[in-house]
């Protein structure tokens, strides 16, 4: 095996432009991990962020930095202590939010934090998946502790966590009306929700509806504001951990109705993505990728995630020989 691999990264902080190719040592893994050769990995809204600088006051970083969080592919290598995966398998996986490291041909993850792929997906489709839907179950089964009686509003359903956060939220049974511009309307229909608000043509928090929860998932919109919107002891959760920091959350619940704020931080899961794995077989679930890049393109797909104009994810392929096959084969 090769002593170095490709990856794609930046030794300082600034544009899309400060994106290069990288020469690395091959990772090594410990007796808990795999090494995973990777064949597509995803593209999120917080790469750009921490390429640019972004987030360096709230989150600690050494350079060169690897971006990407979400990765599927084959793996390469076992630890001793890893009984449920062999070489060949076709997995995916999240990789830890401080580190990264998708962006490249191959990393090392811990056991826990895989699943094996859908075997419906293809690769590309596969490394879709895993931060943005692991965001929307962790938001929404645990934080806002959906049930078949709740009735939702998902803002920002159209971008990469809203557009599975509509699909998993009807999964678990709940009434879901949604929000996006004019554009994605019929987008966001075809993803299940049962009312759709065009927020160019609506003031939002004038709407007399109420709702049991908020799930604001692109990370913009503020409790203070939004609030109204909650029924008695409603919840609403953000993104954005800004929004939702300690202060904040610790003064929402002074509101007089019970209505409480929460702010979600992603975390990798292997025992998740086995619950996501159940919905894509039975078709309850599904990735929309708006556009995919060469690895090598790394740079335009930033640039466009900055647009905020991204319907559902972007995706750069490391191996365009296996990125359109499905998993299984």
């Amino acid at each position: 095996m090769n002593k170095t691999m490709q990856a794609v990264g930046f030794q300082k902080y600034g544009g899309a432009e400060v994106l290069e190719t990288l020469q690395l040592p091959m990772p090594s893994i410990k007796s808990d991990e795999l090494l995973i050769r990777i064949v597509a990995t995803g593209v999120n809204p917080s790469d750009p962020l921490f390429r640019s600088g972004g987030l360096k006051y709230f989150v600690r970083i050494k350079l060169p930095f690897v971006p990407g969080l979400d990765v599927a592919g084959v793996i390469e290598d076992v630890g001793t202590n890893v009984n449920e995966f062999q070489r060949g398998d076709a997995v995916y996986a999240m990789l830890p939010n401080t580190t990264m490291g998708g962006y490249a041909e191959y990393v090392a993850v811990a056991a826990t934090s895989v699943a094996h792929a859908p075997e419906n997906l293809t690769f590309s489709e596969t490394a879709a998946l895993p931060c943005a839907a692991l965001t929307a179950l962790q938001a929404l089964r645990d934080d806002a502790n959906l049930t078949s009686d709740t009735k939702i509003l998902i803002n920002g359903a159209s971008g990469g966590v809203g557009s599975f956060a509509v699909q998993i939220a009807k999964a678990l049974g709940a009434y879901v009306t949604a929000t996006c511009s004019t554009k994605n309307v019929e987008f966001v229909r075809t993803l299940g929700a049962d009312e759709v608000i065009d927020y160019t043509q609506t003031d939002i928090p004038a709407l007399t509806t109420r709702y049991d929860v908020i799930f604001d998932a692109d990370g913009t919109q503020s409790f203070a504001t939004w609030k109204v919107l909650l029924n008695r002891n409603g919840i609403m959760v953000t993104v954005n951990p800004i929004l939702g920091n300690p202060i904040l959350k610790f003064l929402s619940r002074f509101d007089g109705q019970g209505r409480r704020l929460k702010s979600l931080l992603v975390k990798p899961s292997g025992a998740d993505l086995h619950i996501l794995n159940q919905w894509v077989l039975a078709d309850k679930l599904k990735p929309v990728i708006d556009a995919s890049y060469p690895l090598e393109q790394a740079a335009d797909a930033h640039r466009y995630s900055e647009t905020k104009r991204v319907r559902g994810k972007l995706v750069l392929i490391v191996d365009q020989s296996l990125a359109n096959q499905k998993t299984l084969t």
